[in-house]
């Protein structure tokens, strides 16, 4: 069982940076592969990036390559997302994500969610 929160949103200016965290608790964070999605109004939610649970490896949307990074902290038991050069399009709620095994871009295939954390950026 793992339980997800997220934090570090808020309204920021277009060309701002950002960094979003989750906080997971459970004894096998290490072992699953973490994902941050967004959901803007009236769209479906929509993958942003996932990290593997052993050697870091990273995967993005092509709407994020180059200004998002994801990254993790097994010890602490953190993931964080630092998106730099905000964009109006990014705003959404910004959720986080657990699975065992591979990264996935598909919503449906993750197990735990976070309750997601709002991010408006303004042009």
């Amino acid at each position: 069982q793992v339980q997800l929160v997220e934090s570090g949103g808020g309204l920021v200016q277009a060309g701002d940076s950002l960094r979003l965290s989750c906080a997971a608790s459970g004894r096998t964070f290490s072992s699953y592969a973490m994902g941050w999605f967004r959901q803007a109004p009236g769209k479906e939610r929509e993958f942003v990036a996932a990290i593997t649970w052993r050697l870091g490896s990273t995967y993005y949307a092509d709407s994020v390559k180059g200004r998002f990074t994801i990254s993790r902290d097994n010890a602490k038991k953190t993931v964080s997302l630092q998106m730099n050069s905000l964009k109006p399009d990014d705003t959404a709620v910004y959720s986080c994500a657990a699975k065992r095994g591979a990264i996935d871009t598909v919503p449906g295939e993750y197990d735990y969610w976070g309750q997601g954390t709002q991010v408006t950026v303004s042009s």
